[in-house]
């Protein structure tokens, strides 16, 4: 198997008798209900929100299996691994990405979803 083409897992396996957590799409949104216009400024907040659902449940990123990402232009990868590293720390798991012409609302510009599993 190829090495993967980014800081991904090509597979990430679920502990036995491990719970299960799925977040909803996190999205850039501030603290002040604002989605900023730059996708930076957004990938910026939607990790900051992916970090407070994490604790909002006592998780931490070794717990995360599973990231699906979409967004609706392109992903400047620098700063976004930026964000990613300061997460995960090289221990990555499983990722989609994928390129949309919209998402829930106008304004939103990239969406990442979370899966979990704790024991």
């Amino acid at each position: 198997m190829p090495a993967p083409v980014g800081n991904y897992a090509h597979i990430t396996k679920t502990p036995r008798n491990a719970e299960l957590y799925v977040t909803s799409g996190q999205v850039g949104i501030d603290g002040n209900g604002q989605f900023p216009q730059s996708l930076n400024d957004q990938v910026q907040n939607t990790f900051t929100n992916i970090m407070a659902v994490l604790v909002s449940e006592e998780l931490l990123a070794e717990n995360i299996i599973k990231v699906n990402i979409w967004a609706t232009e392109e992903i400047d990868w620098n700063f976004f691994d930026e964000q990613w590293e300061q997460l995960f720390h090289k221990d990555y798991p499983s990722m989609t990405v994928g390129y949309v012409d919209k998402l829930g609302l106008p304004e939103i510009k990239i969406e990442i979803e979370i899966w979990a599993a704790k024991v």
